[in-house]
């Protein structure tokens, strides 16, 4: 009788250390998980509008900013911080002179995408992103191909300065 209550003892205090270590172990890789988006959200292009940006400097291009049915729905209830599952997206393009429209209106005044130059994500999930502010970064190329660690780790430094916005430069623009 001795040895079968000492034998379940151990077996429960076995169980208990493993049970755990085993959710130290979640908790400690969450937190060290690296804040980098690693695939292309299914649907981006099928998301709502937020806003147009030209950033000059060595990016030099346009770009047009979407948004999930979360970050859509966050942006027009003026809701911050933003919630989980938020994802917006910036697309960018060089931009090149229109001919066509500048033969209409008689001079140099018209610019139109040219070729794409990546694609940008943020996803907001505390935890899996608990290191960088609640937000995954993620830069792809325009055949797809994710941006090497090195670049995408210059992400949060520029994002953690817009604390009154949730780390999110992008207004909206109804």
């Amino acid at each position: 009788m001795k040895q079968t209550t000492f034998l379940l003892f151990a077996i429960a205090v076995v169980a208990g250390v493993v049970a755990f270590a085993a959710r130290v172990s979640v908790s400690a890789d969450e937190k060290g998980a690296p804040a980098f988006v690693t695939q292309i959200p299914d649907g981006y292009r099928d998301w709502e509008f937020i806003s147009v940006a030209h950033e000059e400097g060595q990016l030099n291009d346009i770009r047009a900013i979407l948004g999930n049915e979360i970050a859509i729905k966050a942006y027009r209830e003026d809701k911050l911080p933003f919630p989980e599952g938020t994802i917006i997206t910036r697309l960018a393009w060089n931009y090149v002179p229109s001919e066509q429209n500048n033969k209409v209106f008689g001079r140099a005044q018209s610019f139109v995408p040219g070729s794409a130059t990546n694609i940008q994500f943020i996803v907001k999930d505390s935890k899996k992103y608990a290191a960088s502010g609640g937000w995954g970064f993620g830069q792809f190329d325009k055949d797809g191909k994710p941006a090497d660690e090195a670049l995408l780790k210059t992400c949060f430094p520029c994002h953690e300065k817009l604390q009154g916005h949730d780390l999110v430069f992008t207004r909206y623009v109804p």
